[in-house]
């Protein structure tokens, strides 16, 4: 029986429900996951910023992903980790706290309507406090309210379709522009980069909208919230430590600098 308190300001995480036995062994891997992009994200960063020749506008644009990165795994995963460790009864979080933590989640994964999704919200009556997700976003906290949230979940829904049909439109132009000039084009070494490019920022986008999709689809329906949990943080995971990878690897750039490193470094002890 779920608990009514008209009004409370003080909400309960319902969090990643695990057993006793994998608390530890789900707190490191989700601690090792986000070290590790972190260190992949800032390296990119710091790199870029020292580097004279990554000051170019592709290198710009790649700031700003990876910086979306860091904010989106930043909002949610150091959270999440500690009510990992704590029991489903002491993960307390204040509703200002949430609404903060719903408006970085949806800024993270959008940038546009935000404002206009969280005013709806925030003015509904609550008479609920437990929030079924690990973290919040804005359909957990319009779930907390009595009151008709059929706007709420018209404007969502049609927010959601407009911007995937948006994306996916703008997605299968520019492969469209970039095929045709692959086919037209007899230069072997561009083609191939080209492909190699475009396929692995595909494998991203589609991971990355697949599990958006299956998160938003899943609030709708409560009796698979693990599968919805589980879609909601690979949303944050996969793309966030796949970026720096694909984006870095496949830089001419970034490798020759990599490369200097090492080789200065390999150097020392001979030089010596």
């Amino acid at each position: 029986m779920e608990n009514y308190t008209y009004n409370s300001f003080t909400l309960q995480l319902e969090g990643l429900q695990v057993t006793k036995d994998s608390t530890y062994p789900v707190f490191f891997f989700f601690l090792i996951s986000y070290t590790v992009f972190m260190i992949m994200n800032v390296g990119i960063l710091v790199l870029i910023f020292i580097d004279r020749n990554l000051h170019q506008p592709m290198y710009i644009l790649f700031c700003n992903l990876t910086v979306s990165d860091i904010i989106g795994s930043s909002n949610i995963l150091p959270r999440l980790l500690s009510d990992v460790l704590l029991p489903p009864s002491e993960r307390l979080i204040s509703y200002y706290e949430c609404v903060v933590q719903a408006f970085t989640t949806h800024l993270f994964g959008t940038t546009s309507h935000t404002m206009l999704m969280i005013g709806l919200t925030i003015r509904l009556n609550l008479c609920r406090t437990l929030i079924k997700n690990p973290f919040c976003d804005n359909a957990s906290l319009f779930k907390l309210s009595c009151e008709s949230v059929f706007i709420n979940n018209v404007y969502g829904l049609t927010y959601t379709v407009v911007l995937y049909i948006a994306s996916i439109g703008s997605m299968v132009l520019t492969y469209t522009k970039i095929t045709t000039v692959c086919l037209t084009s007899k230069n072997k070494s561009l083609n191939s980069k080209a492909l190699k490019t475009c396929s692995t920022h595909l494998v991203v986008y589609l991971i990355m909208s697949i599990c958006g999709f299956t998160t938003i689809a899943l609030h709708r329906v409560p009796e698979y919230s693990d599968y919805k949990k589980l879609s909601a943080i690979l949303f944050v995971i996969v793309p966030g430590g796949l970026n720096p990878i694909i984006y870095g690897v496949q830089s001419k750039e970034i490798r020759n600098f990599f490369l200097k490193i090492f080789n200065s470094r390999k150097c020392l002890p001979s030089c010596k």
